[in-house]
């Protein structure tokens, strides 16, 4: 069933070349929609049960023991779900695509299947297939469907991340000659961690998967390829790469880093503390002052992964509390979720305004509640979850990662965590800002060409809010699938 879910976007998109113009956006539609069903079939018959479901293990490459491993647990079911929500939302938000039809629903669902398979991995070797595929899929849609610099641009978003890749890769040949017997397993990999006897090469094996999923989240210093990828990406474009793509750097951290290299992640926790703290911080200033509303949200995505690693490095401290550690990896795990909905909300509806008008500067617009009063309304929803809205997503995801990280009861996790609140007092005000600039303010010279939402572009966004607003009202079912995972993520670092 779950190879089904991941190639069954594959093999639409093999056969829309002979599907009717006309019914290439339907036919994507639908396979989105489907595949979605299938995902929370699945999720529904699981329940919360722990270990791994839907499982497959088949040899592939028998001489180095990596095989065609895939399966579902608390971390991938949420994400494989964010995932399958979010492309359906862009194929239905595409449907009035004009431009190269068939290549970009093609290209879309080659992205879904690449995105599906990695969060099934459970083989570091199909990880990394999957991880340096989605790189291809996305720089061909920047530079096909992109606008402004956009070859620059994908240009940029291809070397960086495909040199984080390289580094990466690195990293899981270090796992891989440290483990007895050698494998490129994650079953085995977090059963038997590599390199435990072996200090200092488990730390340059840390430092090198840390670095090319830092790139990937990212965090600051990594970070400059994103504002200009998503700045001149397509909406749906860059709906994906902040809503989907950005999460198997943090997916890897909890899957990869935490449970296959535990001492070392003890031992350089106030690292990843001060990355995410420097993140947060730094990502939600600059923010602040971008008059260009993508590179606004683009820069929000940096203050909000930043979130993540931080309470991922709250977690490595073996000395704190249990119960604060095992919230504080809930809360990122439900960030990832949360960003997802709500960044892939905020891109579409940037996408909105750039489609009316051509332009994403802040500066031109003003008063437009009158004009398009159900799209200020979406905006506003967006804009609060960001922020942290009790009632929404964001203050489910952010109150466990503050609780889980200054409740953790270690000085540094506790001060790291109570100089990031700074961040969510940032992020407010930026967002007000964007409100009443844009939204409230005075008549700017382009807010007469900015009509109210279509149809297609309400069946795209409206189902994120909701969702937004279903988890941030009634969080159980999510938490009590992500929970198991995170009580056995923490009792392997702190063993």
């Amino acid at each position: 069933m779950l190879s089904l879910v991941v190639f069954l976007p594959l093999a639409v998109a093999l056969v829309l070349p002979v599907v009717p113009r006309r019914a290439v956006p339907w036919t994507w539609i639908a396979v989105t929609v489907a595949d979605l069903a299938l995902i929370v079939s699945m999720w529904v018959a699981h329940g919360a049960g722990p270990g791994v479901a839907y499982e497959a293990d088949v040899r592939w490459i028998p001489s180095v023991r990596a095989g065609y491993h895939v399966g579902l647990d608390g971390l991938s079911f949420p994400l494989v779900t964010l995932t399958a929500v979010l492309f359906a939302a862009c194929a239905v938000y595409s449907i009035r695509q004009r431009h190269r039809v068939r290549a970009f629903a093609i290209l879309f669902l080659f992205l879904e299947t690449v995105c599906l398979g990695l969060f099934s991995a459970l083989d570091l070797l199909l990880f990394f297939v999957f991880f340096d595929l989605s790189i291809v899929g996305m720089y061909f849609v920047i530079v096909l469907w992109g606008h402004g610099d956009r070859a620059a641009s994908a240009l940029k978003f291809f070397l960086y991340t495909f040199l984080g890749s390289l580094v990466l890769l690195l990293g899981f040949i270090g796992l891989y000659l440290g483990a007895d017997p050698h494998t490129f397993d994650m079953v085995e990999l977090t059963r038997n961690p590599p390199l435990a006897g072996s200090p200092g090469l488990a730390g340059l094996t840390l430092l090198a998967i840390g670095i090319g999923l830092g790139i990937k989240t990212p965090v600051v210093p990594f970070h400059t390829w994103l504002p200009p990828a998503h700045t001149d990406a397509p909406a749906a474009g860059s709906a994906i790469l902040a809503g989907v793509m950005l999460k198997m750097g943090t997916y890897g951290f909890v899957r990869i880093a935490m449970p296959m290299l535990p001492d070392a992640w003890r031992r350089y926790a106030l690292v990843f503390l001060i990355v995410g703290l420097v993140s947060v911080l730094y990502g939600a200033l600059v923010a602040l002052a971008q008059d260009n509303a993508k590179r606004l949200v683009a820069y929000t995505s940096v203050n909000h992964m930043g979130y993540i690693v931080l309470a991922l490095g709250a977690a490595g401290y073996a000395s704190g509390d249990v119960d604060a550690r095992r919230l504080a990896v809930t809360g990122a795990v439900t960030q990832m979720v949360s960003h997802g909905l709500i960044t892939g909300a905020l891109f579409l509806l940037c996408g909105v305004l750039y489609d009316r008008t051509g332009s994403y500067d802040l500066g031109r617009f003003g008063g437009i509640a009158r004009t398009a009063p159900v799209y200020s309304g979406m905006l506003a929803l967006a804009a609060f979850a960001s922020l942290g809205l009790p009632g929404l997503s964001g203050f489910v995801a952010e109150f466990q990662i503050f609780a889980g990280t200054i409740g953790s009861g270690t000085t540094a996790a506790a001060v790291t965590g109570a100089l990031a609140v700074l961040g969510i007092l940032v992020t407010a005000a930026l967002f007000l800002r964007v409100l009443h600039r844009a939204v409230l303010g005075a008549p700017g010279e382009l807010s007469g060409q900015v009509g109210d939402a279509r149809r297609p572009e309400l069946a795209a966004i409206v189902p994120l809010l909701a969702l937004s607003v279903l988890i941030g009202v009634a969080p159980r079912v999510l938490l009590d699938t992500i929970e198991p995972l995170s009580a056995a993520v923490t009792a392997l670092v702190g063993r």
